[in-house]
């Protein structure tokens, strides 16, 4: 009933909010892109974007899409695996940012695991920053992590805001410093709260640094300051800073996946194009797994 090339598409464009950004993902024109997802709003009946000149955001029903396209597409993708008989060999070196520690891409890389027995997976959970080093050094064959500032490099996953998170009971005293829960350098998402707040003039002190999410998260719900953290990735317990507490905007973030520049053909490189096809199929399980799930 529903084209998975439609799916793919409607898959880039949900999880990067933008059609020209989908299309370059993709190696499509933008045309392509539009005609697509009008085709797949017309085989579902419903609208599954809200989209103008500025912005671009899915409906109710895109976001129950979402699911649906993931589970079509990863059916699709084992069932042509299964009857071309290729089977993938080797070590595969995967870095993953601590942002995905609460997030459902651990089914995306047991699922990858079941249906390739014979790739031996190593992975490694650190700052995004860490991850850009290590990819650098040949110490990795694929990344999953967020974007440097002002950086080109990736093929975008997924696009969300940065916003201040705390407690809810937390209130910001606009005549003190602003406390701050960080990791530590070279932590990208630390390096955005610090310039943000030097540009607009706003002392800052350091209440809890760790290199630990959890440990992060736990001094965030204890009420001991905020935390520059994705919207799209919020902790259970947490909540978004009002605006009346002047923070200042912290922009966009970018979570790409990374390969190194000279990956020349082989079995890890055959592993990690496989693996990240999988990831950007299942998109739908970045996101926080809810309490209790």
């Amino acid at each position: 009933m529903y084209d998975p090339a439609q799916l793919r598409t409607f898959l880039a464009v949900a999880q990067t909010l933008s059609f020209t950004q989908a299309a370059r993902r993709l190696g499509l024109r933008q045309s392509t892109v539009s005609q697509h997802v009008r085709r797949l709003e017309e085989a579902t009946g419903r609208p599954l974007f809200t989209r103008d000149t500025h912005s671009v955001e899915l409906t109710e029903d895109g976001e129950a899409m979402l699911g649906f396209a993931g589970t079509i597409l990863a059916a699709h993708e084992r069932a042509s695996a299964f009857f071309t008989g290729t089977r993938l060999r080797g070590r595969l070196r995967v870095g993953v940012s601590e942002d995905f520690v609460l997030t459902r891409l651990p089914e995306i890389l047991e699922a990858f695991r079941a249906e390739n027995p014979e790739v031996d997976l190593e992975l490694t959970v650190e700052l995004s920053g860490i991850l850009h080093e290590r990819l650098a050094a040949g110490r990795l064959d694929l990344v999953l992590a967020k974007r440097r500032t002002g950086a080109a490099q990736g093929e975008l996953v997924w696009r969300s805001t940065l916003t201040w998170i705390g407690a809810p009971r937390l209130r910001i005293d606009p005549d003190r410093p602003v406390p701050l829960i960080l990791f530590p350098p070279p932590g990208i998402t630390r390096a955005r709260a610090l310039q943000a707040l030097e540009r607009a003039g706003r002392p800052w002190r350091v209440a809890c640094t760790s290199s630990s999410l959890s440990g992060l998260i736990a001094a965030a719900r204890a009420g001991l300051g905020a935390m520059a953290h994705t919207r799209g990735l919020i902790p259970p317990g947490l909540v978004p800073i009002p605006a009346r507490a002047g923070l200042p905007d912290l922009g966009d973030v970018d979570f790409v996946l990374l390969r190194p520049r000279d990956a020349r053909p082989s079995p890890a490189r055959d592993a990690a194009d496989a693996l990240a096809k999988a990831i950007l199929t299942g998109g739908d399980r970045l996101h926080p797994v809810p309490d209790g799930g």
